[in-house]
């Protein structure tokens, strides 16, 4: 593998992005703090003030993970109750800007990423929140626990989160009961669902795709696709599946369990950055050749950017993944070259530092047909969602495009 480093090296300055209405965003993947966290989010959504004046300061006396617990049980609560989610919808209603992927009508594109909710235990409240789909996990065959605490750190000044969680989940057949019983009361999304699987922490390599297979077995009612994880920094050994014969063999054990329950869904292979770039098109190629329908590009890195101040040091001294704006140039780099070697083949899911408008466009316009955040919605609120819609529609319109469609990849043709 090459010197993962040198990728976020070259990070501390985005791609061109042609310029947003409003203040300019993302100067360098480290930010001098709160302000230009504010500059991203946008000064026009007035839903986010709530967030960005009295929730977020009150999260800061709170470590990383409880707040972020605290927020699934609210969410989760809300999304037992019809009029919760109302009430919800009212608040962040999003608008449309419609793109057809892997056979299906989505909203928009802009999903919840992988690791946000990794049971789904909020899954009913994501569409009310105005994501157009949502991906829970990562979900293995039996329960973990995971790293030991503390797990997952944030940091203003970068923008960004580290997490070094491994995967930690109540295991697919819990995950699929509770989904059975919550479906059977009423309470399943209408938006598009995927399910992240990983790799169990006490198994090999070697019989990696058999617990791969397995654990999509046990899912398979209870997703609309699937993102096979072969890239999470967080367990051990894990990210060695990322070679041209492993991919092979997890991809096709998991296509043999479709072509047993009917072939209908689909499957997605998540990379990581960390890759050079002849490895991830061997990666890429391999996939293809074995039936893979996408890919999610990508993952959390191990690389760090320099550092903003001390703060800053000591953040990005913990180990893990790092997620939020400094992935964002890495990420893009990833779509476009992958977009490059497929074209339209098969669709891309854009995932890493999408914050704003600005970097939204910029993974779709380099290949991505779908998009996901996470880090977003810690660091500005669930307003975010809806402001990277309607800055999307703007651009759209702004470009003479007939539709989003037209978008995806334009800037690599």
């Amino acid at each position: 593998m090459a010197d993962v480093r040198s990728h976020l090296s070259i990070s501390t300055t985005v791609v061109p992005i042609p310029a947003e209405t409003g203040p300019a965003v993302l100067h360098s993947s480290v930010s001098d703090g709160p302000q230009s966290l504010k500059d991203t989010a946008g000064t026009d959504c007035n839903m986010g003030l709530p967030y960005r004046l009295v929730v977020r300061p009150a999260m800061r006396f709170i470590d990383s993970e409880s707040a972020h617990q605290i927020s699934l049980r609210v969410l989760s609560s809300m999304g037992q109750s019809r009029s919760s989610q109302k009430l919800l919808g009212a608040m962040y209603r999003t608008p449309s800007l419609p793109i057809t992927v892997f056979g299906r009508l989505f909203r928009h594109p802009l999903g919840l990423a992988a690791g946000f909710d990794k049971s789904a235990a909020a899954l009913e409240s994501w569409p009310a929140l105005g994501f157009s789909w949502s991906e829970y996990g990562g979900i293995t065959r039996y329960p973990q626990e995971g790293n030991p605490k503390p797990r997952m750190f944030r940091s203003d000044s970068d923008a960004a989160l580290i997490n070094r969680m491994g995967f930690n989940n109540p295991g697919a057949s819990a995950v699929r009961d509770s989904l059975i019983a919550r479906r059977a009361a009423g309470r399943w999304p209408e938006t598009p669902v995927a399910a992240n699987i990983g790799r169990s922490k006490n198994v090999d390599n070697d019989r990696a795709p058999q617990d791969y297979s397995e654990t999509m077995d046990i899912l398979y009612d209870v997703a609309d696709f699937f993102v096979l994880n072969i890239s999470s920094p967080n367990t051990p050994d894990l990210r060695e599946l990322q070679t041209a014969e492993h991919v092979r063999e997890v991809v096709r054990s998991c296509d043999r369990v479709r072509d047993r329950k009917g072939g209908a869904k689909r499957l997605l292979l998540k990379l990581s950055p960390d890759l050079d770039d002849d490895i991830l098109l061997s990666c890429v190629g391999a996939a293809l050749s074995v039936g893979i329908d996408g890919f999610v590009v990508s993952n959390t890195t191990i690389s760090r950017p320099p550092p903003s101040n001390t703060r800053s040091r000591r953040f990005l001294a913990e180990s893990g993944g790092l997620s939020g704006r400094p992935l964002h140039q890495r990420s893009v780099e990833m779509i476009g070259s992958i977009y490059d070697s497929v074209g339209d083949r098969v669709p891309i899911v854009g995932c890493g530092g999408i914050e704003s408008g600005a970097t939204a466009w910029n993974a779709i316009t380099n290949g991505s047909s779908l998009i996901q955040l996470y880090s977003a919605m810690v660091f500005h609120g669930p307003s975010v969602v809806s402001k990277i819609v309607k800055d999307l529609r703007k651009r759209v319109d702004a470009e003479r495009f007939q539709d989003l469609d037209e978008a995806v990849g334009y800037a690599r043709n």
